[in-house]
């Protein structure tokens, strides 16, 4: 009876064994972890990209669609001899999630690179310089409260950022360069743009963002500041999965081509030509 029991028992776990072999092997098979990178794409005659959905990166105009990153894409499209698609996704993480899964092939909307987002993605090489930048209201429309211009007066302040944005682990390491709390408050529904109007109106007192992203928005609000720098300049490039290495070259190549061009110039001036003032 005893090794009758521990015969039932090896049968159990070996079909547990088994059972869940299958279930890893079915999943690695599935479309969604497939093995995509140039062959695969030149198959599909199909490049697929996904973006923020903001005034600088893809937004629609009456009938037309614009945004820096969505007529990079197009350029892309034109040197690659590639269909290229755009699709566009406020949240950050289903960004992410749309590029593990093999629904998209590049995240093209601007992401910081440091040592932390290298563990995670493969990058091009730099498309823009940018910084994140602290938003609140100008003096004379928060009854003449003067902007922070010292981030140790930022010890006990909440601020507001986009779920998942690159900006929490920055805010984090500026607390602790201060030795002090800094409270982060995600938001889970709006983009950049709602935060910064949402400051505007006095909703909330700090967002942090893009400076990029602040400085197009001041042109319809001029209520707000962001002068106050909460980072350093950083390279900002479009974002890979690490088992893309040669659509990486291949991208690369494309965007070197296109960054030496009268094309790219202009479409740099137009929507980040203007100096901060």
């Amino acid at each position: 009876m005893k090794y009758k029991k521990r015969f039932i028992l090896y049968f159990v776990l070996l079909a547990m064994v088994l059972f869940i072999m299958h279930m890893i092997r079915t999943r690695l098979l599935s479309p969604d972890f497939q093995h995509r990178d140039v062959s695969e794409i030149a198959q599909e005659d199909t490049l697929r990209i996904v973006t923020d959905y903001t005034p600088l990166s893809y937004h629609i105009s009456g009938d037309t669609i614009l945004g820096f990153d969505y007529e990079l894409a197009k350029l892309i499209a034109k040197r690659s001899g590639l269909q290229v698609k755009v699709y566009p996704e406020v949240s950050l993480s289903k960004s992410v999630e749309g590029l593990e899964r093999n629904r998209y092939d590049i995240i093209g909307r601007p992401i910081p690179v440091t040592t932390d987002s290298k563990e995670y993605f493969l990058f091009t090489d730099p498309i823009l310089l940018n910084k994140q930048v602290l938003v609140q209201r100008k003096a004379e429309y928060n009854n003449g409260k003067k902007p922070i211009r010292n981030q140790l007066d930022l010890a006990q302040k909440h601020l507001y950022i986009i779920s998942d944005a690159p900006t929490r682990l920055r805010i984090m390491n500026l607390a602790h360069e201060i030795g002090d709390t800094i409270y982060v408050n995600e938001e889970n529904t709006y983009g950049d743009e709602q935060l910064i109007i949402m400051v505007a109106k006095g909703e909330i007192e700090f967002a942090v963002c893009d400076e990029t992203i602040a400085q197009e928005m001041s042109k319809h609000y001029p209520e707000i500041d962001f002068n106050t720098d909460i980072s350093f300049t950083q390279f900002q490039s479009w974002a890979l999965r690490h088992t893309s290495p040669l659509l990486l070259d291949s991208l690369n190549t494309w965007l070197n081509d296109i960054k030496k061009s009268p094309e790219f110039q202009k479409l740099k001036t137009k929507y980040y030509g203007k100096k901060r003032k």
